[in-house]
């Protein structure tokens, strides 16, 4: 009896360690994030589907830079809250109220995760979105509709919220003087690690298949530091 129940607790404790080797990766992004089929929801704007419609030689999962950074590390995919065209702020472009699509609304959509790539402020940077003030608590509705005090909203909510997880903003360099240094001194102010992807081709503005993998390289550059 005693035999079996040591071989029970040997089954269960393999059982454990195998559930638990694999760390999952979860995205909150804009376009240069989505793929056809890879969404939750997947009612989110698409940029990237398996027809080329989008002038960028991207037409596989395989290619964009999640898979291939979560492939090569042995990694599984949590979930991916990517949307097309997405502000981090509810200012979209034209000025016009994008909260239903917005990084700090789609925040809380990220199961549960050990590892969380935010990709975004492009949108912001593109849409002239109101930059704002630097802002670390007591947010206004109103407020959120600036960049800063969005961006900061956003961080504070997803380090108390994704408990023990790594979080890592990954930052475009064609965007506005004044976003960049946002981004960078609200990272920092949370313990966020931003990376900053440079010199990477695009196609259409965005990654193409050779993009994807330089963003990739980035980000495994940054975190073999």
């Amino acid at each position: 009896m005693k035999k079996i129940a040591l071989i029970l607790t040997a089954l269960c404790l393999s059982t454990i360690g195998f559930g638990q080797s694999a760390k999952s990766v979860s995205i909150l992004g804009d376009s240069y994030s989505t793929f056809e089929g890879y969404m939750q929801p997947d009612t989110n704007a698409l940029f990237y589907t398996t027809i080329p419609f989008t002038n960028t030689d991207v037409t596989s999962a395989t290619q964009t830079w999640w898979h291939r950074f979560i492939k090569e590390h042995g990694y599984r995919l949590c979930v991916n809250n990517s949307f097309g065209g997405s502000t981090i702020c509810n200012t979209g472009y034209g000025g016009v109220d994008s909260s239903d699509r917005s990084f700090i609304t789609r925040m809380d959509n990220l199961g549960s995760p050990d590892i969380i790539f935010i990709y975004g402020a492009t949108n912001d940077s593109w849409s002239n979105a109101p930059i704002g003030d630097y802002k670390y608590e007591g947010w206004s509705k109103e407020e959120l509709y600036q960049f800063r005090p969005a961006m900061a909203y956003m961080l504070d909510f997803m380090t108390n919220r994704y408990i023990n997880v790594e979080i890592y903003f990954l930052l475009n360099a064609s965007l506005k003087d004044e976003i960049k240094e946002s981004v960078k001194t609200i990272c920092d102010r949370y313990g966020v690690g931003c990376i900053d992807i440079v010199d990477i081709d695009l196609q259409n503005g965005h990654p193409s298949n050779k993009g994807m993998q330089q963003i990739n390289t980035q980000i495994n550059e940054f975190l073999k530091k």
